[in-house]
């Protein structure tokens, strides 16, 4: 079933998706697991796994020097998707991204999901290079989620990469994208993100899921607005848990969002990550219920990597 189709049949009842980060190499597929069996109990509608481009690591030889290595840190988003499908039977959202994959790549990967049943898909660009601050697209692949959505719209009407591919099926992706209700941290304004987010609906895309914020009237402003624009396709709201000081500091200025100054003086007020970690949850419970009180029952949790306060959260709102 498809995301859209999901919110669709929901009549209204108030549920919770969560996403998931891979294991980094070398980790057991078992530590996603313990963290589902705590959350399968809230019968999410689907799960989000992300995607990760390579990254640049520096091996000290042994004259001193620093080597550069390329390595990818979290491999295996196809392949853990594939399992928890198959293990907790839930939809899954495998993310598609533009960093560190050319077409052929994102192609390979496509065949692969369509061949497993795995019909959904959050198509994002990805993060820029962590040393540079850029991003910087596979040569051969694609700079912007828009061109993603043309290949993969292509594969839906049988138009393949691999133009050496004879009577090819046509497959059946129903495609998500990200929207930032304070606007994506390169955009020079609100509007021309929105513009984007447009262009990426017309090309096909069904559903948005929303970059975190901490303040409800942003994304009620934001919703506003993209049916202003013409928008339609379902909007779900994503929210992420502050849970220790660095993320009060870092989140701000890496995905352009604000922390409101009610929300500051409680984190301000805390003595250390502990009780940061309480402030989070009842501040992420409050948002949910106000979100579901304006009329957006489906809500979006990002865990990154831990679920005991997302657990908390659950309890507490479903």
């Amino acid at each position: 079933m498809t995301i859209p189709e999901l919110i669709a049949r929901n009549n209204g009842k108030p549920r919770i998706s969560y996403e998931l980060l891979p294991p980094v190499k070398g980790s057991s597929i078992s530590t996603i697991f313990s963290m589902l069996d705590q959350l399968m109990a809230f019968q999410p509608p689907f799960i989000n796994i992300t995607y990760h481009r390579e990254e640049i690591s520096y091996v000290k030889q042994a004259d001193g020097s620093l080597k550069p290595s390329v390595v990818r840190k979290r491999p295996g988003t196809v392949g853990i998707a594939a399992a928890i499908h198959a293990r907790y039977k839930v939809d899954v959202v495998p993310h598609i991204i533009c960093g560190g994959f050319s077409s052929q790549d994102t192609e390979d990967a496509l065949i692969d999901l369509d061949f497993l049943g795995i019909r959904n898909l959050l198509v994002v660009r990805g993060d820029a290079d962590k040393i540079t601050g850029r991003f910087n697209p596979n040569p051969q692949g694609h700079r912007y989620a828009s061109g993603l959505i043309d290949q993969i719209m292509n594969m839906n009407r049988g138009i393949y990469h691999d133009q050496c591919v004879e009577n090819p099926s046509r497959t059946n992706f129903s495609i998500g994208v990200a929207g930032y209700p304070e606007k994506h941290p390169e955009s020079p304004n609100a509007e021309e993100d929105l513009y984007y987010l447009k262009q990426k609906v017309d090309k096909g895309a069904e559903y948005i899921v929303t970059q975190m914020f901490y303040d409800n009237g942003v994304f009620f402003n934001f919703v506003n607005r993209c049916r202003e624009a013409g928008i339609q396709v379902p909007i779900i709201p994503g929210l992420k848990p502050l849970s220790i000081l660095e993320h009060f500091h870092l989140l701000p200025r890496t995905f352009h969002l604000t922390i409101p100054p009610s929300l500051v003086k409680e984190v301000n007020h805390c003595k250390d990550n502990k009780m940061i970690r309480e402030v989070g949850i009842e501040w992420t419970i409050n948002q949910i219920k106000g979100l579901r009180d304006a009329g957006h029952p489906f809500v979006h949790l990002y865990t990154m990597g831990r679920v005991d306060n997302i657990v908390k959260i659950s309890e507490r709102v479903l």
